[in-house]
């Protein structure tokens, strides 16, 4: 009975030295969840800097590109333009092109990676979702003599938030073509299988070896140049086809046979019911009676003559105070407004006009350098019908000015005080 251990009464000293070690592991681990927590936010404060700054990044820089598109675009619309204009007219405009390009990258790849990206998805047709991502890199394609074979059934319908999907084909379709030699061939394929649409876009270019593969699609990530090129891009394309792929509720997937023996992506996304209508047609578009409000005094020029070539009339604004008033005492259509404006921004211009219209103004417009989700979502939020990002898609905008209603709508506002 002697050699027994009892379990009741004062505690040994191995129970005492074990309660000690358990209360410095117990320290440890709060000390080590401490240090743990302190860095998840230091991180969420280094993201969220990143992100401020890549948003007043692309907006300063997309500040002169605006004007240089818009006098670009005009160029073109001289009267018996020469070769030679013409052709700076094309160098320019790819340049524009390739600067927003690399700028929206960029910021897709931190909304993407902060999941702060938001969809406007509906119906949409497979093939024009392709064909809008062709247009984007046609040119690129063209100038390198590069063969082009499709294989694009009408009928398949995907439910898609349209411009992100097209940027992600976009996107595939730049990276084939950077890495695929002069003369070289890119195919575009698509086919149904299993309730969902299947897209390949291959080439054969400079391939991937198996250590390439393995990180393809992370951030910076880039392969080997195709013979003869030089230039490249910010190895970002791919990460953001990717995660607006899979926003889709899709999948990417990328393969190659090795260096040299070229790549082939593969998209699969779920089918939609039913498909989507085709635009109605109609006459051609009224003149509209527009209100510009833009305090560069370039982009405001070179716009509303651009405007005034398509046969509308136009008041500019320089700052957001000139505006309101203008708007107050005149007659207008459609309203295009910039959004970081001196005096009175565009957030505020817009809500005190249908503060004092006391009605849904339609056709108000706002065009920003900054594009990330919660600078369009503020600018709806304040009473804007559309949002566009400089420099211009100067068709979408043309569109958007040819579908206001002729109403004077903002005539309504200063009747109303």
């Amino acid at each position: 009975m002697a050699n027994q251990h009892s379990t009741t009464g004062t505690p040994t000293p191995d129970d005492a030295a074990l309660a000690t070690e358990v209360a410095g592991l117990r320290l440890l681990l709060a000390q080590r969840d401490a240090e743990i927590a302190s860095l998840r936010a230091a991180a969420a404060h280094a993201s969220q800097r990143q992100n401020a700054f890549l948003a007043l990044l692309a907006h300063e820089l997309r500040n002169p590109l605006a004007p240089i598109g818009l006098a670009n675009t005009m160029l073109a619309k001289l009267p018996d333009p020469s070769s030679g204009l013409l052709n700076v007219h094309a160098v320019i405009h790819r340049q524009v092109q390739d600067l927003s390009r690399l700028l929206d990258e960029l910021l897709d790849a931190s909304s993407l990676n902060s999941g702060t990206m938001t969809l406007a998805c509906a119906p949409v047709p497979l093939v024009a979702l392709l064909r809008r991502a062709l247009q984007t890199v046609q040119v690129r394609i063209l100038e390198r003599r590069q063969q082009l074979q499709l294989d694009m059934p009408e009928e398949l319908t995907v439910h898609a938030d349209p411009a992100r999907l097209a940027q992600a084909f976009a996107n595939l379709l730049v990276n084939a073509s950077r890495y695929t030699a002069d003369g070289g061939t890119i195919r575009v394929a698509a086919r149904a299988h299993e309730g969902r649409a299947v897209v390949t876009v291959a080439d054969n270019g400079t391939g991937m070896d198996a250590a390439l593969l393995a990180g393809m699609f992370e951030l910076f990530t880039q392969g080997p140049r195709a013979p003869g090129r030089s230039e490249g891009g910010l190895g970002v394309g791919l990460n953001v086809a990717r995660k607006i792929v899979e926003l889709h509720g899709g999948k990417v997937v990328g393969a190659s046979d090795g260096a040299g023996r070229g790549s082939v992506f593969t998209v699969s996304l779920p089918l939609a019911a039913g498909a989507a209508g085709a635009p109605p047609g109609g006459a051609a578009p009224a003149a509209r009676r527009i209100l510009l409000v833009e305090d560069n005094l370039d982009a405001n020029d070179t716009l509303g003559q651009l405007l005034l070539a398509e046969g509308h009339s136009v008041t500019a604004a320089y700052d957001g105070i000139a505006g309101l008033a203008l708007a107050r005492t005149q007659a207008f259509d459609v309203l295009i407004c910039d959004i970081n404006l001196p005096g009175l921004d565009g957030h505020e211009l817009i809500a005190q006009l249908r503060r004092s219209a006391g009605a849904h103004i339609p056709f108000a417009i706002a065009m920003s350098g900054y594009a990330r989700p919660d600078d369009r979502t503020r600018a709806i939020a304040a009473g804007f019908g559309q949002y566009l990002l400089k420099p211009l898609d100067i068709d979408a905008l043309l569109a958007l000015v040819a579908s206001a209603a002729v109403t004077g709508f903002i005539a309504a506002a200063g009747n109303a005080r």
